[in-house]
């Protein structure tokens, strides 16, 4: 079986350097924001150029610690898109506060700047007083921030950057995490830079953004221990996790070149098949990190059988995602820009995540791309 992501061949690189960390933090028995999460800390500061960076417990946790530190209230909109995973939406309503549902683009799969007026306008029509906007940098790629911090701006909204599959992507000379007031990502273990556990990490320049989501993420502390200035939560950060990313990180520019390379040969060896397939596109001065690697599958293809028959090939592949997120219990009750979710409904139907990690061999690219054709074959 072709692994879809592989952990396994990136640890055997690291291992005795990994086993090195892990066995410091046993030998100084801080399990709990030890060194190792300070040091993580300003290494995520220098790579992203971000000033403050907190790390905590899970992607879905600095989302949450992000909105503390904006202050979002109960009854209050954040604009977000229906094309995402729970986490985006979910952590708006945890707090009180109500997620607006607007389109993405089907080229990028990231929030359509050109809707958002539209978002606006809903909640407004309905007396919900929108705060800010979420963008997701789905599957790698940054959004278009330039346009939507400018909306933002003229607006009076804030923008927090729900990075948790774009974390080493680029647009322009910026990374991400430091392309809007507030940025939030995940290291959960398949995501790019990934522990071997939970972890997230919210970043930002804003310093008073930064001391209400650093204090939030210790039960609300105040500067003396036992001494509480909010209602917070428990969101730190293991020290093994972090001593694991810290070696992750050593290697995490030279596993983005990788990743670009594979999605680079992906391009080459699907668009020569000529099978009507919509490859990923990826924005003129953007980088993407290519968490996954997602394809559009023209109409007449059953995605289900698709998948059966990659499946018996020993290919994986993942969908994500089926269902559009106003559409699942939880959240059908809140508000969908009156521009519409088209696009949404069409991704869920079509989207299709071939496997893809740093280390996927040039011989299972051109199988992959194969067993598609082969598949393609059988319905003419």
């Amino acid at each position: 079986m072709i692994p879809f992501i592989d952990l396994n061949a990136q640890q055997k690189l690291i291992r005795n350097k990994i086993d090195k960390r892990i066995n410091q933090v046993l030998d100084h028995g801080q399990y709990i924001l030890g060194p190792e999460v300070k040091e993580l800390e300003d290494k995520l500061s220098s790579f992203t150029g971000s000033k403050y960076v907190l790390c905590c417990s899970s992607g879905t946790d600095a989302l949450l610690l992000s909105l503390l530190g904006l202050k979002i209230k109960p009854g209050e909109g954040v604009i977000v898109p229906a094309f995402t995973f729970a986490s985006s939406a979910e952590v708006m309503p945890l707090l009180g506060a109500i997620p607006i549902f607007v389109d993405v683009k089907r080229d990028t799969f990231n929030i359509d700047p050109s809707k958002l007026s539209s978002a606006l306008t809903t909640a407004k029509d309905i007396g919900i007083s929108v705060k800010g906007i979420m963008p997701v940098g789905l599957f790698g790629q940054p959004a278009e921030m330039d346009l939507i911090n400018a909306f933002a701006k003229n607006n009076n909204l804030w923008v927090l950057d729900d990075a948790a599959q774009s974390f080493g992507g680029m647009h322009k000379d910026k990374i991400v995490g430091n392309l809007s007031e507030v940025a939030a990502t995940s290291f959960f273990p398949a995501k790019p830079l990934g522990c071997y556990g939970d972890g997230g990490a919210v970043f930002t320049n804003d310093k008073e953004i930064y001391e209400i989501a650093n204090s939030s993420h210790v039960h609300g502390m105040g500067k003396k221990k036992y001494e509480y200035d909010r209602i917070g939560m428990n969101a730190r950060m293991s020290t093994i996790q972090a001593a694991i990313l810290l070696e992750k990180l050593e290697i995490f520019p030279e596993e983005l070149q990788k990743r670009q390379i594979v999605a680079d040969k992906y391009n080459k060896n699907l668009n020569n098949l000529n099978l009507g397939i919509e490859l990923p596109k990826i924005n003129k001065n953007f980088k993407s990190s290519w968490a996954q690697y997602t394809i559009l599958l023209p109409e007449k293809i059953n995605r289900d059988k698709l998948q059966e028959y990659l499946k018996s090939k020993n290919i994986p592949t993942a969908v994500y995602y089926p269902i559009p997120l106003n559409e699942h219990r939880p959240y059908n009750k809140y508000p969908v820009s009156q521009s519409g979710l088209d696009v949404t409904y069409y991704l869920s139907r079509s989207v299709l995540s071939l496997p893809m990690h740093p280390y996927l061999k040039d011989d299972d690219i051109i199988y992959i791309s194969e067993n598609i054709n082969n598949f393609f074959k059988t319905l003419r």
